[in-house]
C-alpha cells in the first residue's frame, strides 16, 4: 500500500495502529510480518517516514553521507514492503481511549482494536532560543531535522557551536570535526559524558577532543545567544566569555514524548510512559515501545533494549505473552578520536575503581560490599567490554 500524507477514510479500520516511525515503529512491524502476522497495519509518522538507523546520523559527516544517502528506504518504499498503510506529516492530537481511536490533525479518525505508542523522545533545550537566532540553532533528532541541519551546514567548513557535552553532542563534536567544521564544545558539567564517565575518563576524552582541535568551553552555563555586529552567532557564558559560531546545535537532552498518552489518561513518569514487562500501558490494549516506554522504572534509549523490546512485544501482539529483558549491555560511545564503551551502574557506586594511565583507562564502579555494578572503558581498553558485561547485573533481568 502506498504512503499517503493524510488517512483516506475516517471511517477506516485498523486491527492494529502504531503511532512513530522510527527504528521502534517500523521494527515492530517489521518484526510482525517476519512471524507471518497478516493483520492490518497503520503506521502514523509525524515526518517523512523514510527508514533509516538512527544511530547514523552522528556519523554521516565523517563518512561525507548526504541526508538521502542515510536514508535506506522512503516511505512509500516501506508501506508496501510491509503491507501497511503509512500516514507521513500526520500528527495524532488526541487519543479517544473509550472509542478505541485516534483523531488527527485535519479532524479525522481511525480506530484500532491494539495500540502501539512509539513515539520517541523529543530534544530538550534548558533555556529559551530567542526569535532573532532561531533558524541558526538547531537540534537532531531524526532524519527531517538532520536534513535541515546539513543545509544549514553548506559546502564550506563551518563554525558551529555544540551546546551540550553528553553522548549527543560529543558524538556530534566528533563527527563534525571529522568532517572538516570548526566545532566549539560548551557545557555547564567540567568534563564531557558526566553521566556516562567518571572524571578521569571524562578528562580523556576531553584531552582526545582538544588535542584533535575541538575547542571545549565546559564548566560554564550558556547565559545568552544573540547576534554580533558581523551577523555571527554570538554565545555568551556565565563567566562572560564569548564565542562566535555560524550555526548552533542545541544537544542538551532529550524528553520520551508522553503527551499524548497523558492526556488520554495513561499512566506517565518523568521517566516515559508506564509500561509492564510486557510493555503494555494502564490501559489493557495500549502498548508502549522505545524510548518513550518506562519498563518497570526503567528507560533505556538505546539500540538494543529497543531490539528486545520489539521482539517481546512482537510475540506478545501474535498471542503469545512474552516478558521483556534488558541485559547488561554497554554502550558504545561513537567518539573514534577515543574509543569509549560505558555500562553506567543503575544505582550510585559506592567507589570506582580505576586502572591504567593516558588515555587507556579501565573504571569499575563497585557497592559496597565490593560487587562490579558498572565500568567504563577508553582506548584499546574497549576489548574488555564483553569480558566485563557476563559479570555485571542485568539492566533489566
Amino acid at each position: 500500500m502506498p504512503a499517503h500524507e493524510t488517512p483516506l477514510s475516517s471511517s477506516s479500520r485498523s486491527a492494529l495502529i502504531i503511532i512513530g516511525t522510527g527504528m521502534a515503529g517500523i521494527g515492530l512491524a517489521r518484526a510482525l510480518r517476519r512471524q507471518g502476522d497478516t493483520r492490518a497495519i497503520t503506521l502514523i509518522s509525524a515526518d517523512s517516514g523514510d527508514d533509516y538507523s538512527k544511530p547514523l546520523l552522528s556519523t554521516g559527516f565523517a563518512k561525507r553521507l548526504t541526508p538521502s544517502q542515510l536514508a535506506q528506504h522512503d516511505a512509500r518504499d516501506v508501506a508496501e514492503a510491509l503491507n501497511a498503510e503509512l500516514l507521513t506529516h500526520t500528527q495524532v492530537v488526541q487519543l479517544h481511549v473509550d472509542k478505541q481511536c485516534v483523531e488527527l490533525s485535519n479532524g479525522q479518525q481511525l480506530h484500532y482494536d491494539d495500540l502501539v505508542l512509539a513515539t520517541g523522545a523529543a530534544p530538550r533545550t534548558p533555556f529559551s532560543v530567542p526569535e532573532s537566532v532561531a533558524k541558526r540553532c538547531f537540534t537532531v533528532n531524526d532524519l527531517d531535522e538532520y536534513r535541515r541541519f546539513y543545509a544549514a551546514l553548506g559546502p564550506t567548513p563551518t563554525r558551529v557551536a555544540i551546546v551540550g557535552a553528553g553522548l549527543v553532542g560529543c558524538e556530534f563534536a566528533n563527527d563534525l570535526h571529522a568532517g572538516g567544521h570548526y566545532v566549539t564544545l560548551i557545557a555547564p558539567e567540567s568534563t564531557p559524558l558526566q553521566r556516562l564517565l567518571p572524571e578521569p575518563l571524562g578528562q580523556a576524552l576531553a584531552n582526545a577532543f582538544q588535542e584533535a582541535g575541538i575547542q571545549l568551553a565546559l564548566g560554564h552555563n550558556l547565559q545568552t545567544l544573540a547576534l554580533d555586529a558581523d551577523n555571527a552567532l554570538s554565545l555568551c557564558l556565565d563567566n562572560g566569555d564569548r564565542y562566535a559560531a555560524d550555526i548552533a546545535l542545541l544537544a542538551t537532552g532529550l524528553a520520551p514524548r508522553t503527551q499524548l498518552a497523558e492526556s488520554a489518561g495513561l499512566a506517565v513518569t518523568q521517566r516515559g510512559i508506564v509500561v509492564d514487562r510486557q510493555l503494555r500501558t494502564s490501559q489493557p490494549n495500549i502498548f508502549a515501545l522505545g524510548d518513550v516506554a518506562c519498563v518497570e522504572g526503567v528507560n533505556a534509549m538505546y539500540v538494543q533494549p529497543l531490539q528486545a523490546s520489539v521482539k517481546a512485544l512482537a510475540s506478545t501482539l501474535a498471542g503469545n505473552p512474552t516478558s521483556v529483558s534488558f541485559g547488561a549491555w554497554p554502550v558504545i560511545v561513537k567518539t573514534p578520536l577515543l574509543p569509549l564503551v560505558a555500562y553506567p551502574p543503575a544505582t550510585t557506586p559506592a567507589q570506582w575503581r580505576i586502572e591504567g594511565e593516558g588515555s587507556e583507562l579501565t573504571a569499575i564502579a563497585e557497592n559496597k560490599d565490593g560487587r562490579l555494578i558498572g565500568f567504563a572503558l577508553t582506548g584499546s581498553c574497549v576489548r574488555r567490554k564483553v569480558e566485563l558485561s557476563r559479570v555485571a547485573p542485568a539492566l533489566l533481568g
